[in-house]
């Protein structure tokens, strides 16, 4: 395995992280920005109305995307042992 092997390996990694922590990523900022709304409309600054709706959107992610981040890394992981494998 050279260095252009593993740096491959280092970007397709990087690409996994990014493409598995959307779904998590993505719910946490929709709900953060509907609760900000809420009260910049309602004028309530209450800070545990902003961390318990994340919190929940953010297990909730986690669940439904569980089976997508699973393969991923799966994929990923075959990916990594594949190329090393060949290497040697």
């Amino acid at each position: 395995m050279n260095e252009a092997d593993a740096l491959e390996i280092m970007q397709r990694a990087i690409f996994t992280v990014l493409v598995v922590s959307g779904p998590v990523v993505g719910a946490a900022m929709l709900v953060g920005v509907v609760i900000a709304l809420l009260q910049a409309l309602t004028q309530v600054q209450e800070m545990t109305l902003t961390f318990v709706p994340k919190i929940i959107a953010i297990f909730v992610a986690l669940g439904l995307s569980a089976p997508f981040i699973g393969s991923q890394i799966s994929a990923f992981t075959d990916y990594a042992y594949a190329k090393i494998e060949k290497g040697f």
